[in-house]
């Protein structure tokens, strides 16, 4: 149980409605009441009259709900007396693949800022192997990225991994496989693969991953970035491999099919210098799940 849990359950009492609380909190209903009923599961207790409108609390709950309120107002209290202790401005410094900002990580980036106001935030595009060296060089606090680097100097994190999708034009065949299609489909058609810089890369995944297969595409093309190669998708010049996330690019004609191979996926990892458990890298990584809990992504907390 965290703080942002006690905050959810506050709002739901006191509007009397899911509805009414998730507009409060800016966010969906859905998974306000996933955590809800995640917390009535770890307290093994029902904190709701079932049925009941406007909303109730049982006896247990309203128990629940005083407590509540004094603990998220302890740890206001707390919060503000460290801030006026710790005034002097800090940074941190994050380095980011340019494909991840069309996932989540913009709106972690986002979460991050508004929790932690006093907090200068600088982001920096690079590749993965350039963050690796950046952060033994101080020049991040942080990266993150899709390859797989290992470094005695650097702790890595597997945040999730992302499934892979075929982005193509409206008109072109593929668009009948609605269900989706097989790497083995695509080797005779142009292929985008971004970036055509900084290798290793994602361009270099997408190749081991048809080399894994024994295949060979006879017309791979590479361009700058992802946002390029999908416009020309969209223009009808060919297809391109990428991230789920990347349906959030809307461009007339595009049109996105699912990757049906088991090994059709891509790891978003966070990197870290090794020891490096400062409070402001804590707070990232609350705001990451706290974004994964709102999306319903699955993740293991252990790992940090």
């Amino acid at each position: 149980m965290e703080l942002r849990h006690l905050r959810y359950y506050v709002a739901v009492v006191e509007e009397q409605s899911f509805t009414k609380a998730a507009e409060r909190l800016f966010i969906a209903q859905p998974p306000l009441s996933r955590q809800i009923q995640n917390l009535e599961a770890e307290l093994n207790v029902q904190l709701f009259e079932r049925g009941s409108r406007p909303l109730k609390t049982t006896e247990a709950g309203q128990f629940f709900y005083q407590h509540a309120l004094k603990l998220l107002s302890n740890a206001e209290e707390i919060k503000s007396m460290t801030k006026r202790v710790g005034m002097a401005d800090r940074t941190i410094t994050i380095g980011f693949v340019g494909s991840l900002l069309f996932g989540l990580l913009s709106n972690i980036v986002y979460l991050f800022k508004q929790q932690q106001p006093n907090l200068k935030i600088e982001m920096i595009e690079m590749a993965t192997a350039e963050q690796i060296e950046a952060l033994k060089e101080g020049k991040i606090d942080v990266g993150f990225g899709r390859l797989r680097i290992s470094d005695p100097a650097i702790k890595r994190v597997l945040l999730r991994e992302e499934r892979l999708m075929v982005a193509v034009h409206s008109s072109h065949p593929l668009v009948l496989k609605k269900e989706g299609v097989y790497l083995s489909e695509l080797v005779d058609h142009t292929i985008f693969l971004y970036p055509n810089n900084n290798k290793p890369n994602f361009s270099t995944q997408v190749r081991a991953m048809f080399s894994e297969h024994g295949l060979e595409p006879q017309n791979l093309r590479e361009v700058r970035e992802l946002a390029l190669a999908c416009g020309f998708v969209a223009a009808g010049e060919g297809i391109c491999i990428v991230p789920e996330s990347a349906q959030s690019i809307q461009l007339t004609h595009l049109h996105f099919i699912p990757l049906l191979d088991q090994s059709a996926i891509s790891p978003v990892f966070m990197t870290i210098r090794n020891l490096d458990e400062s409070d402001d890298i804590l707070s990232l990584f609350d705001c990451i799940y706290q974004v994964y809990d709102l999306e319903d992504i699955k993740y293991d907390r252990s790992i940090f």
